[in-house]
């Protein structure tokens, strides 16, 4: 009998967590045994992406040779980046306002979540001034920024050896050597670490489905539907013109990297196909310089479902609360969440923790956010799945802006649609 490969594997684990899930709804031990299967999956993944993006970098980076080819790159990078979280932010503000998904949504027929954590973070966050999220990409121990899987501070430093190894010439390849074997080391024990996401999505869908049901869904299934709908359009319109743009053929491009986005719409992480997604951008025809570089700086930087997500739950808490939100009022949100959504991968509790600081800044409601929080899973799955999405473009465009791209390599790939591990 022919074995199922992965990504069906990952579709059955995450049909049966829907089932089990709706079987043991509101039946609180079912979480006992179901969580710890999905924070394992968890755990194995934030356990490689850390090394793996530090050893890609500094290889990437010694390879490219000289400071003066990283800022070029990082230029282009951040202006490309700057540009789509910017367009993905009016995008969610302008389904929230065509379909208004808060308005005339009964208060009392929603669940809260548990916000306390969020609440707790933010406020810890607030203690700092705006100039420590730069002060803080600076790390003051590596390896405490390391543990903490803090990856700004690890890009940083990663970046600055790099550079340094390039700078010492032929001394600096027996370290060169070293970090392209562990990093090719990492890489092969990814293929292990994704043997267990069946049976990690099965648990972590098991566990949200058994703790809200279908029936909690209903009241805010307009938000749940006009979230995918900007999600879908920002990918289709935006993503598909930016390829054109730059003579990419996106239909291949998604059908290639299919099994990577299943897995991470299943996961509701976008760590969770992170180390594949660099490895198959390399075999797409893309340098490992850029892709270092690219992929981990936009995984904080470059989070267009995230600023689609904060933009449009924003004004859903505003409308849930009869709030008015003139245009003026818009800009400032606008250029709120241009900040805040920035660094959103080194903050604990991600997207739900910037909402709120987001909300605080803009003078909405904070306990709007206890209504969102039951349903955040569902719509983590769609954001996460456009923020790798958009992050695997950008690599392919950002190398075809630099003329790097190997046109050779990618029809190969793309005919084999084969990736060794």
């Amino acid at each position: 009998m022919k074995k199922l490969g992965l990504p069906i594997q990952i579709l059955l684990g995450l049909i049966f967590g829907v089932i089990v899930g709706l079987v043991f709804y509101k039946h609180p031990g079912v979480e006992t045994y179901l969580k710890p299967v999905g924070d394992i999956f968890l755990r194995l993944i934030k356990m490689v992406v850390v090394p793996i993006v530090f050893s890609s970098i500094v290889v990437g980076i010694a390879g490219m040779g000289s400071a003066k080819k990283l800022g070029k790159l990082g230029f282009r990078t951040i202006l490309y980046f700057e540009v789509a979280t910017t367009i993905a932010i009016v995008i969610g503000l302008f389904f929230a306002n065509v379909f208004q998904p808060g308005a005339g949504v009964d208060m009392k027929t929603l669940a809260q979540g548990d916000i306390s954590k969020y609440v707790a973070t933010e406020q810890e966050m607030e203690k700092g001034s705006h100039l420590d999220f730069i002060v803080n990409i600076v790390p003051s121990n590596i390896v405490d920024s390391m543990a903490q899987g803090h990856l700004l501070p690890v890009i940083f430093f990663a970046t600055l050896l790099g550079l340094a190894i390039a700078a010492m010439g032929e001394s600096g390849k027996p370290l060169l050597n070293f970090f392209k074997s562990f990093s090719s080391a990492m890489f092969h024990m990814v293929s292990y670490v994704l043997k267990v996401a069946p049976f990690g999505v099965f648990g972590l869908i098991g566990v949200t489905i058994s703790k809200f049901g279908v029936a909690s869904l209903i009241p805010l299934g307009k938000l749940i539907v006009t979230a995918y709908g900007a999600y879908l359009l920002f990918a289709i319109v935006c993503f598909g013109l930016v390829a054109k743009l730059f003579k990419i053929n996106f239909i291949q491009f998604i059908k290639f990297f299919k099994d990577e986005f299943l897995l991470v719409f299943s996961t509701s992480s976008a760590e969770s196909a992170l180390p594949q997604v660099m490895k198959k951008l390399e075999s797409y025809g893309c340098p490992k310089s850029i892709v270092s570089f690219v992929v981990p700086v936009g995984y904080s930087f470059n989070t267009d479902g995230s600023c689609i997500y904060l933009a449009l739950s924003s004004l859903f808490i505003a409308q849930l609360y009869g709030i008015d939100m003139p245009l003026s009022a818009q800009i400032t949100l606008l250029l709120i969440l241009a900040i805040t959504s920035k660094g959103i991968s080194g903050v604990a509790g991600g997207a739900l923790v910037v909402l709120l600081s987001s909300l605080a800044a803009a003078g909405l409601p904070l306990e709007g956010l206890a209504f969102i929080a039951g349903i955040d899973f569902i719509l983590n799955m769609g954001r996460a799945c456009i923020n790798v999405i958009g992050n695997a473009l950008a690599s392919v465009v950002i190398t075809k802006w630099e003329g790097q791209f190997d046109h050779e390599k990618n029809k190969a790939c793309v005919v084999s649609d084969k990736i060794a591990v």
